[in-house]
């Protein structure tokens, strides 16, 4: 179920709120992978400075994902 689908939706607060934390931590994971395996593919053909970018960019999406799981904590 996507964050727009768990808005329709009835029920309470908190567990709609755990819903749409959810929906974001799956997009946060998929970006987590895909930064990762093209940091390496960048790795691997010698393309320091982009896989630097890259590794910046996975290290933002993970922050992101640590902040989503605190959320998730503090509703529970």
């Amino acid at each position: 179920m996507q964050g727009s689908e768990i808005l329709k939706e009835d029920g309470e607060e908190s567990v709609i709120d755990a819903g749409i934390i959810v929906a974001a931590q799956k997009v946060e994971h998929y970006e987590i992978a895909s930064y990762g395996s093209v940091r390496t593919f960048a790795q691997l053909l010698g393309k320091d400075k982009s896989a630097d970018l890259l590794q910046a960019t996975l290290d933002e999406e993970s922050e992101a994902n640590e902040l989503l799981n605190k959320l998730a904590e503090d509703i529970v």
